[in-house]
């Protein structure tokens, strides 16, 4: 398959300009202005404001099947370190976790298909705001995204680094993982440092709590499954003596099996409840459940794989790559309709840099392989009719 060079370079303009201008959830005004401008530039119709800043992109040729595409459209509230002509120009804010590639990628398989319309159905270009951590993809689904676009399936994809520019990953189950996140108040009785037995000291109980969160997973989970507890921040105290009345504890859970997610809420929740008052402390919990484990479906994953290898090679398309611990809220939309989401490659010459880094950069030669991906899927899902 061949993707026109003009379009790649097009397109890789879009991707950094979009980078320069990065926003955060449900702020994407900008990036959601271009989305609107690019796609009615191509003659395809748009559907916006669905869950916020949510664009939706319609070409229908045909009375096919449908079937959605999606990207996010987000950044992340990180400082930008790298040195390049379209660095970000808003401060404290950056595209991290390669959004503007999933969106510019997205963007030309739309132009692409706008001006060669080999495919008999509907495709709904899906642009998301708001996946890193506030949910977007379920204020789209709230707002309507499946009342007012019916469709059969919906497939998304991820930069991956660690995987190499031109290849692309996905499993028959699960890519992802669930997200919990869980905020812990021990509450205590102040005193002088000089004097802890007139007290009850909540940093001692915060120590001890997560130490023994520790042997949740280590020791009451079977070996066989998977499960993390991490606790990412512990806030107490102003000064250097005194013991404070309080202290907060917060972190984040995750697993792929529903049983376990369930099982670590419930052995975490005693453990707030019974370990803090041997210390004279109460300790109470609220536990937000997040995102759903990604889990593809199998008759979608076979479609995303036989498109894949189609017009990657079948040596470009790996089909069993451990899952990530990671999240994405993709896992909403894909347990509405059938559904798989699968990794692209993004590290060249060099290893690309981690997610989440302030050092990271979507790789521009990712771009072409992104694109045929998504045009070889809906040829393959949207058959044109022979004449």
């Amino acid at each position: 398959m061949l993707i026109n060079e003009t379009l790649i370079g097009e397109v890789k303009q879009w991707r950094q300009q979009i980078h320069s201008q990065p926003e955060l959830g449900f702020k994407e005004f900008k990036t959601s202005s271009f989305i609107v401008d690019k796609l009615k530039s191509f003659g395809i119709e748009v559907h916006q404001g669905l869950g916020g800043t949510g664009v939706v992109g319609i070409l229908k040729n045909g009375s096919g099947p449908a079937i959605g595409i999606r990207a996010d459209i987000d950044a992340l509230p990180i400082k930008e370190q790298n040195d390049i002509d379209y660095k970000s120009t808003h401060e404290n804010c950056m595209h991290a976790c390669g959004h503007d590639g999933h969106t510019s990628v997205l963007l030309g398989t739309a132009k692409h298909l706008s001006q060669h319309k080999d495919f008999n159905g509907t495709i709904y270009f899906i642009f998301q705001p708001a996946e890193e951590v506030l949910g977007g993809a379920k204020a789209m689904i709230d707002d309507g995204l499946f009342d007012k676009f019916p469709m059969d399936a919906v497939y998304g994809l991820h930069n991956w680094p660690g995987l190499p520019v031109g290849e692309i990953a996905v499993n028959n189950g699960p890519m992802m993982a669930s997200f919990d996140t869980f905020e812990i108040t021990l509450t205590g009785k102040g005193t002088h440092a000089a004097m802890p037995h007139l007290g009850a000291d909540p940093i001692a109980a915060g120590a001890a709590l997560i130490t023994n969160i520790q042997s949740i997973v280590s020791r009451r989970i079977s070996p066989l499954k998977s499960g993390v507890i991490s606790v990412t921040q512990m806030n107490s105290g102003d000064t250097t003596n005194v013991i404070p009345d309080y202290a907060i504890l917060k972190g984040t859970v995750r697993s792929f099996d529903m049983d376990v997610r369930q099982s670590m809420q419930d052995m975490l929740t005693e453990m707030v409840t019974t370990l803090p008052p041997l210390y004279g402390v109460t300790g109470e919990m609220d536990y937000h459940i997040r995102y759903p484990v990604t889990t593809n479906d199998s008759q979608a994953y076979l479609e995303i794989k036989e498109a894949a290898t189609k017009v990657l090679g079948a040596d470009k398309v790996n089909t069993d790559v451990e899952p990530s611990m990671a999240s994405e809220d993709f896992s909403f939309m894909s347990q509405v309709v059938k559904g798989a989401y699968f990794w692209l490659g993004v590290d060249g010459n060099s290893p690309s840099k981690p997610l989440h880094n302030a050092a990271y950069d979507f790789n521009d030669d990712a771009i072409e392989t992104g694109i045929k991906v998504w045009v070889s899927l809906v040829e393959s899902q949207l058959p044109k009719i022979s004449a």
